[in-house]
């Protein structure tokens, strides 16, 4: 009875400590509520996922028709298959929000560049996820999209075929290969589910940033009952949002020739992944070279872990920093491009405007961070007047 005491008594504290007594920035904005926003599509991912696999069948010959059986023999299945379908696109959404506000207010800055890796890990995870999941319908797109995205691997110098073949599991996208993908695809969310606890943890332990990216030490208010509004109204728009693609537009986010069962003998005139890989897509296609498109697919997301390293700047936030503020929408702008040329074919002009973007892209996140930090360092100081109070302002915001 003691022991049954004691545990209750650790998992009360856990939670009063984590979630209702948690110190929180005075200053925080609904910016910052993106973050329990992706943990709330992560949630509805899971369990409709739970209950789309009770009911779907990993083989080639009856993967498509058991996708319309869901659609239409199971009570309420077209409601959990287009909550799931959509709940990838929402997720996506939130995630990328809440990526590029992190650039902006400088979150991968010291302390929190592991806390910043564990999100860019969590990425990565969620983009394999999902292209398993793109496979799974076994339409006319999942399965040249599974055949051109697994063929990639085979520009990796001496392995690259064998690991095609394990992928495969056999000579070519088949049966077995849609196995694998279904068994990893209902793995994968619960290993995003045990990073997101340890990201949470790494939050907590180093504090969350705030808009004006400096120490809040002293200036603490309880998540409880000051801030859950907002993540609540936060929680209340996405539902909106979410609501009414699922209702008024469930296929507005897909592909249609994905409603076509998958024919090997016929190829898609235009063959395009999903709309929130249609970036990396573009990046991948603006290098001539496949082993060099593969690399740089692959880097235009590992990239983002160097930030925390490269990161010259003495001011965290953006709203500070002006130079940054431009070139930062800049990326902004150079992201939608990248997309929209994503969908594009590969011909004149959208090959050439994709390797001017790709070439952005990379420029801004390698070189202009640490550039245009060392350039607005050098001219927060007045050489004419070097005393102590211009450094105790720069202090005021440094790096904490």
């Amino acid at each position: 009875m003691s022991q049954q005491r004691t545990n209750r008594f650790y998992i009360l504290s856990f939670v009063d400590s984590h979630i209702i007594s948690y110190p929180t920035p005075v200053n925080l904005n609904y910016f910052w509520s993106f973050g329990s926003s992706a943990g709330l599509c992560l949630v509805i991912q899971i369990i409709t996922g739970i209950f789309l696999a009770m009911h779907y069948s990993p083989h080639i010959d009856l993967a498509f028709n058991s996708v319309e059986h869901i659609m239409t023999d199971v009570n309420n299945g077209w409601l959990i298959r287009y909550l799931h379908a959509n709940g990838a696109s929402m997720f996506f959404i939130v995630v990328y929000c809440h990526i590029f506000r992190g650039l902006y207010y400088g979150s991968y800055i010291y302390p929190r560049g592991l806390l910043w890796a564990s999100g860019v890990i969590i990425f990565l995870l969620m983009m394999a996820t999902a292209f398993m999941g793109y496979v799974l319908p076994w339409g006319q797109m999942s399965f040249w999209g599974a055949t051109v995205i697994t063929n990639l691997f085979s520009a990796v110098p001496l392995v690259g075929n064998v690991i095609v073949e394990w992928l495969w599991g056999g000579f070519s996208v088949s049966n077995a290969t849609l196995n694998r993908f279904f068994s990893l695809h209902y793995l994968m969310p619960f290993v995003i589910a045990g990073l997101v606890i340890i990201h949470l943890s790494l939050l907590h332990k180093d504090g969350s940033n705030n808009p004006l990216g400096i120490n809040t030490n002293v200036d603490y208010i309880t998540f409880y009952p000051y801030f859950y509004v907002k993540d609540l109204f936060s929680f209340l728009v996405l539902v909106l949002l979410f609501s009414f693609f699922v209702i008024y537009y469930p296929n507005a986010l897909g592909h249609s020739d994905n409603y076509i069962p998958a024919n090997p003998l016929v190829t898609p005139p235009h063959i395009v992944p999903e709309w929130y890989f249609l970036p990396f897509y573009a990046i991948l296609r603006s290098i001539p070279d496949k082993l060099g498109g593969v690399l740089a697919m692959v880097s235009a997301i590992l990239v983002l872990l160097i930030l925390p390293l490269t990161n010259t700047s003495k001011v965290r936030s953006g709203k500070f920093r002006p130079i940054f503020g431009v070139a930062y929408w800049f990326l902004v702008s150079d992201f939608l491009l990248l997309g929209w040329i994503g969908q594009k074919p590969v011909e004149s002009p959208y090959i050439e405007i994709g390797m001017g973007a790709t070439l952005f892209y990379f420029l801004f996140l390698v070189f202009l961070i640490p550039l245009i930090g060392l350039l607005e360092n050098s001219l927060a100081v007045d050489p004419e007047k070097k005393n102590t109070s211009s450094e105790e302002e720069i202090f005021q915001f440094s790096l904490v």
